[in-house]
């Protein structure tokens, strides 16, 4: 209807039709739905009373905000609303054309309900676009931890070999220099100067490992890790304490890598650990490692403290309870996809066999070496108690 027609209207009935048509979007953002609503009996009420406000713009207003921020399911009834009251006032109008009117109209009413819907979907992919990098910085954040836990492992079971392997060298050293010190002054001044040298190559393999966690140390990052050469000198310091030692080798050992190396050497260290500490210097062990058909193999065999030995065992926790050196050498093996069994002999003593393949196991690839893996079952699953 024509101003003169809006003139003509109570002034209270144009109160309460600007007030349904502008009081609502306030609630535009908290409740589309319940705006829209109001908004549409608002304007579908004047059109029918042929009243005409500008406010009826809100109309479009809240259909923005409807598609921005409303529930997707309750677009196409709004939209069902809209086309019919559209319609209604197309024909109240008096236009001599009213579905050209319809027409413009409902164009216009799909306008703003598509430029919410776009904006809507912009919200939604910058939301995931956030949501990803979050989820990114937290994997990253996890994998740093994750990283930085087996290179704390990978440290503490390197220090667990070197420490315990070289303090059960010098305890069997000092028991033997004590028993000779009256007895034979030469070979106790002997031991002595063993204990010195042992002490010297564990502070240095201690300094080696401990420099690996500074970032400025590049000295230490390059220094070798223990291979299979080095066995020999292992060897002889434990001979020196006492301890009859036989050590066989087959196969081309030197074709290993340095990772295969190093296995072999931690768990011969580690076996060779256990005895002193559980069965003492006076014992007898045998050492055979094997490489054939891409499988290496390491048996160590020790025949128990000597029924006619008069000294008594070292007092040391049963050796059937698990420790933390038969679980590191499983994790040796493991990393190789390899079995490590420990146990007791038929015949007397303990002993340790290990078998494992050149490569590292598919499962352990990208993985540092130390990482924490749960041992599995075998006859030697209660192993001795390290250190």
């Amino acid at each position: 209807m024509s101003a003169h027609r809006v003139s003509e209207a109570p002034p209270a009935v144009l109160l309460l039709l600007h007030a349904g048509l502008a009081l609502p979007l306030w609630w535009r953002r908290r409740a589309p739905a319940v705006a829209f609503s109001l908004i549409a009996v608002t304007c579908v009420t004047q059109w029918i009373i042929s009243i005409w406000l500008p406010s009826g713009i809100s109309l479009l207003l809240v259909l923005y905000s409807l598609a921005l921020y409303g529930a997707l399911k309750v677009l196409p009834w709004a939209a069902a609303v809209t086309i019919a009251g559209l319609g209604v006032a197309a024909f109240r109008s008096g236009t001599d054309q009213p579905w050209i009117a319809v027409f413009f109209l409902v164009g216009t009413a799909t306008a703003a309900l598509a430029l919410g819907l776009v904006f809507r979907i912009r919200r939604a992919y910058l939301a995931a676009l956030e949501d990803r990098a979050t989820r990114l910085q937290i994997e990253q954040d996890q994998r740093a931890r994750l990283t930085a836990a087996a290179e704390r492992s990978r440290v503490a079971r390197e220090m667990h070999d070197i420490v315990g392997h070289n303090l059960a060298v010098i305890v069997g050293l000092a028991d033997g220099a004590a028993s000779l010190a009256s007895s034979r002054p030469e070979r106790s001044a002997e031991a002595l100067n063993t204990i010195a040298g042992t002490a010297r190559q564990a502070l240095k393999e201690l300094r080696r490992v401990l420099g690996v966690l500074r970032a400025d140390s590049k000295e230490t990052e390059l220094a070798p890790q223990p291979a299979l050469a080095d066995l020999e000198a292992l060897i002889e310091r434990v001979r020196a304490a006492g301890t009859r030692i036989t050590y066989r080798t087959s196969g081309s050992l030197a074709e290993l890598s340095s990772g295969v190396q190093l296995t072999v050497y931690r768990i011969v260290q580690e076996a060779l650990t256990n005895t002193l500490k559980h069965v003492g210097y006076r014992s007898s062990v045998r050492i055979f490692v094997e490489f054939q058909d891409g499988r290496v193999r390491v048996t160590i065999t020790d025949t128990g403290a000597p029924s006619e030995s008069a000294e008594p065992p070292p007092a040391v926790p049963d050796r059937h309870q698990a420790g933390h050196g038969i679980i590191g050498m499983r994790e040796r093996a493991a990393m190789y996809g390899g079995t490590l069994a420990a146990g007791p002999r038929a015949g007397g003593g303990w002993s340790v066999d290990a078998s494992f393949d050149v490569e590292p196991d598919a499962a352990h690839e990208g993985e540092v070496r130390g990482s924490q893996t749960k041992p599995g079952p075998g006859p030697g699953h209660g192993g001795r108690r390290a250190p």
